[in-house]
């Protein structure tokens, strides 16, 4: 957590006030760290700074406790400056709304994690390694002898885990290698012996994510920091919709990003011998209004769903993963429609077009798989009747 805000004005929007100017820093920026593939510490700080990474810290934690609708809006606009930026923040603040309703982590290590966050980001990769080469044996964790505490040992990799060269902690979801297996959260220090960054991403878009791979060789985990071990391989459904709908806020700042600069390219182009711009002939204010048409409902999809949810509404924590795919599924068409609507012009590297196209192909990778979406839905329709 960062400033107190005044008396007068609430922490979520005391921290809403600074977004502007984030996300213009993040823009600037933005097309440097996807070209070289570099972490953006400049912008994950900016974000910092004025308090969005803490923005889901639980009240009773004494932080803010903003809720999905807020979330998604904040998320929304960081996905237009940068979405690399916007996928970090979303892996924490996810993390930190967890706790918040579940208590998940033991006390005095989540006030560690929150001490950490007043001096300075402290990013927490909040993954999913159920299908990944990575096994938890049970096994002690200490030094060798009497004092010895029960514990595991983690040893094989983590793929794709975004920002692991800047994390504080991981909250890893992983099967152990137990006679009868469970499933639980590994709570790991980014710094823990053994650990190893792996610098083998080279991702189509979301460079900026450095989302490298992780190597474990018998790294310890006291069994005070897994929780939540059980047979069953079932997330928090509430914990589901809420990733849901984050990472789709990401993307709709992605398509928020291509519309502006479409509607800028179309403002300023004006053909040789016609004296008027682009975007004053029909055909083209009709192709932007089709793009506009996709985004709005895009927006109102994940906003109407996420008040919802804020609400209780148990209906609307069924139905985030057919939007998330409906919303990925959205602005992927709509920045490539802004791609052939501009040609060239929109797949120079000078412009940042070709880039948001990028990120908008390789965003729903961070999300459920499809197959596995549709499956649950068709499901679910034929129970119904």
């Amino acid at each position: 957590m960062t400033s107190t805000p005044t008396d007068t004005q609430p922490p979520v929007a005391a921290a809403l006030r600074g977004l502007p100017r984030v996300v213009d820093l993040l823009a600037a920026r933005a097309e440097e760290h996807d070209r070289d593939a570099t972490f953006p510490y400049q912008g994950v700080e900016a974000v910092h700074e004025i308090g969005l990474l803490t923005l889901t810290v639980g009240q009773q934690y004494g932080g803010p406790g903003a809720g999905l609708a807020e979330v998604v809006e904040v998320l929304a606009e960081l996905g237009r400056g940068d979405a690399s930026v916007a996928l970090l923040a979303a892996n924490t603040l996810l993390h930190h709304a967890e706790q918040a309703r579940t208590g998940g982590w033991p006390n005095p290590v989540y006030r560690r994690l929150l001490t950490e966050s007043r001096r300075g980001p402290a990013l927490v990769a909040a993954v999913d390694a159920t299908a990944d080469p990575l096994i938890a044996r049970p096994g002690p964790w200490g030094s060798p002898g009497p004092k010895a505490q029960g514990g595991w040992r983690l040893s094989g990799r983590l793929t794709g885990c975004p920002g692991v060269e800047a994390l504080a902690w991981l909250a890893v979801r992983i099967r152990t290698a137990e006679p009868e297996p469970r499933t639980g959260t590994f709570l790991i220090r980014a710094e823990s012996p053994g650990l190893e960054v792996d610098p083998v991403g080279d991702q189509l878009g979301l460079r900026a994510a450095t989302c490298h791979e992780l190597r474990f060789t018998e790294v310890a985990v006291p069994a005070e920091l897994v929780t939540g071990l059980r047979r069953d391989d079932v997330e928090s459904a509430t914990t589901t919709a809420w990733r849901d709908l984050a990472l789709a806020a990401v993307q709709i700042g992605v398509g928020r990003a291509a519309r502006d600069w479409l509607v800028g390219f179309l403002s300023r182009r004006t053909p040789g011998g016609t004296g008027e711009p682009l975007g004053a002939l029909p055909r083209y204010q009709a192709a932007l209004g089709e793009l506009e048409g996709a985004l709005i409902g895009a927006e109102e999809l994940v906003a109407g769903l996420a008040g919802r949810i804020d609400a209780g509404d148990e209906a609307a924590v069924a139905r985030t993963g057919p939007a998330h795919l409906l919303v990925c599924r959205a602005v992927v068409d709509a920045v490539r429609a802004a791609v052939e609507l501009t040609g060239s012009a929109g797949l120079s590297r000078r412009q940042p077009l070709e880039r948001q196209l990028r990120d908008a192909l390789s965003g729903p990778v961070h999300g459920r798989p499809p197959q596995a979406v549709l499956e649950t839905a068709g499901r679910a329709a034929l129970d119904r009747g």
